[in-house]
C-alpha cells in the first residue's frame, strides 16, 4: 500500500515529498514527471508566479539506474522565488526589530482566520505559506510516478475543461483513450476540447481580470482501462466513488465533486439514468450503450471509463480586495491583497489527475499488490475468467 506527505511553503527555499510502497522494478525518469509539472503551469488566465517558476524535480532517493527499488521516493522541487523571500521567511531566529510587519488582516475565503486561531499564529504569513496551492505542484509530481505505473498496466489518467463561470462544453465526445484526451486538451490554452466554448471561456477570464476579480470553473478527470472490481462495496471506507471524492475535495478550492452525472442524476427517472447492459463478446461479456455512473458501480470500477467532475470556487486572492477586520486592532480594513491567478481551473484539472491516480494506487494494490512490478502482473495473470464460465 501506498503513503504519502509533501511538506514545503509557498515561498520558502523549496517543496519536498515522500512516496512509499511503489513496487520495485517501476521506470522512472525526471523528464516524464517535469512534463507534468509543466502541465500544471500552463493555462490562460495564470498570474506573474508562473513566470518565476519554472518547476523542475529532484529525485533523492528510491530509485537506482531509471528504476524503482521498492523503498521511499524522496523528492525535491525548488521554489525560485525564494531569492526574494530569505528575510521574511528565514528559518533561522531573529529579532522582532528586522522581523518583517505581521500580517494581521485575513482574507475572506482563504485558511487565513480558521488557521491562526487553531495554530495560535499572531502572524497570517505563517497560514498562507502552508496552505497555499503551491503544495500542488508536489502532489502533481508523486503523481506522476503513479502514472508510471498505472501506465505499464494499460491505465491511462486525462483530464479536460468543461466550464468557466456561465459558459460550458459539457457535451463533447471524448477520446476512447485518456492519454488521448491530454494530448488534445493540452493543445488549448484552457484544456478545453471545444474550440468555440474554449473562446467564450477566455473572454469570461478577461472580463474577470478587467473588474479585479476572479472565476472559477468545473472540470472533469477520465480514467480508462481500468479493470472491474476496483474497489469494494464491503465498508464503507473502501467504496471507490467515496476515495475519489475525497480526494478531489482535497484540493484547494475545490468545492464539489461527482461521478459520472453528479448532481444531474436527480433531473431524471431511474430509467434515462442507469446503464442498461447488453451481452458482447470479450473478457467480461457485456457491454454497455451509456456511462451515466461514471464506471463505479457499488463502490466499484464497472469496467467502463471512470469519470469524476469537480466544480471549483473562484480563487479567493482578488486584484481588489474584499473587506476584512484586522485581528490586531479589531478595525475594519480592505483584506491582504496576495499575487494570484484570475483563474485556475486549466492548473485545478492537472492536479486533480494526480490526486485521482493516488487514490487509484491503494484499490488497485489490494487486489492486485505484491512487492515488485512482475509479481503484481503475476497476480493480474492469475485473476481467475468469469465465474459463469
Amino acid at each position: 500500500m501506498i503513503r504519502y506527505l509533501t511538506a514545503g511553503e509557498s515561498h520558502g527555499q523549496c517543496l519536498v515529498g515522500i512516496l512509499e510502497g511503489i513496487p520495485a522494478g517501476l521506470p522512472l525518469t525526471v523528464d516524464e514527471i517535469d512534463k507534468d509539472l509543466r502541465r500544471r503551469q500552463m493555462g490562460y488566465g495564470r498570474g506573474d508566479r508562473m513566470k518565476i517558476e519554472q518547476d523542475h524535480v529532484q529525485i533523492l532517493t528510491g530509485v537506482r539506474y531509471g528504476e524503482t527499488l521498492g523503498s521511499p521516493i524522496a523528492l525535491r522541487i525548488e521554489n525560485r522565488d525564494w531569492k526574494n523571500w530569505t528575510e521574511q521567511m528565514s528559518v533561522e531566529p531573529m529579532e522582532k526589530s528586522v522581523r518583517t510587519e505581521p500580517l494581521t488582516s485575513p482574507r475572506p475565503g482563504h485558511a487565513d482566520f480558521a488557521g491562526a486561531i487553531k495554530y495560535h499564529h499572531k502572524d497570517i504569513r505563517n497560514v498562507i505559506e502552508r496552505s497555499s496551492a503551491r503544495e500542488t505542484a508536489m502532489r502533481v509530481a508523486i503523481g506522476a510516478i503513479c502514472r508510471f505505473f498505472l501506465r505499464q498496466f494499460g491505465i491511462e489518467v486525462g483530464s479536460h475543461v468543461v466550464q468557466i463561470g456561465s459558459e460550458s462544453a459539457y457535451d463533447i465526445a471524448l477520446p476512447k483513450n485518456a492519454e488521448e484526451i491530454n494530448r488534445k486538451a493540452d493543445t488549448n490554452p484552457l484544456r478545453c476540447l471545444d474550440e468555440s466554448a474554449s473562446r467564450k471561456m477566455m473572454k469570461v477570464i478577461d472580463q474577470a481580470k478587467e473588474k479585479g476579480d476572479t472565476i472559477g470553473g468545473a472540470f472533469e478527470v477520465v480514467v480508462t482501462g481500468m479493470p472491474v472490481g476496483i474497489g469494494s462495496y464491503v465498508h464503507a471506507d473502501r467504496r471507490l466513488d467515496g476515495i475519489l471524492a475525497g480526494a478531489l475535495l482535497s484540493i484547494p478550492a475545490i468545492k464539489a465533486a461527482g461521478i459520472g452525472m453528479g448532481e444531474d442524476v436527480a433531473k431524471y427517472p431511474g430509467s434515462e439514468v442507469h446503464d442498461r447492459i447488453f451481452p458482447a463478446t470479450g473478457d467480461i461479456g457485456i457491454k454497455r450503450k451509456t456511462n451515466n455512473a461514471g464506471g463505479i458501480e457499488g463502490g466499484m470500477t464497472n469496467g467502463e471509463p471512470v469519470r469524476v467532475r469537480a466544480v471549483m470556487k473562484p480563487l479567493a486572492s482578488l486584484a481588489q480586495p474584499l473587506d476584512s477586520v484586522n485581528m490586531a486592532t479589531g478595525e475594519p480594513v480592505m483584506a491582504l491583497r496576495e499575487r494570484s491567478d484570475v483563474c485556475a481551473v486549466v492548473a485545478a484539472a492537472v492536479v486533480a489527475e494526480a490526486v485521482v491516480m493516488l487514490a487509484l494506487m491503494n484499490p488497485f494494490l489490494e487486489k492486485f499488490g505484491g512487492d515488485s512490478l512482475e509479481e503484481i502482473r503475476a497476480h493480474i495473470q492469475a485473476t481467475p475468467p468469469l465465474p459463469w464460465k
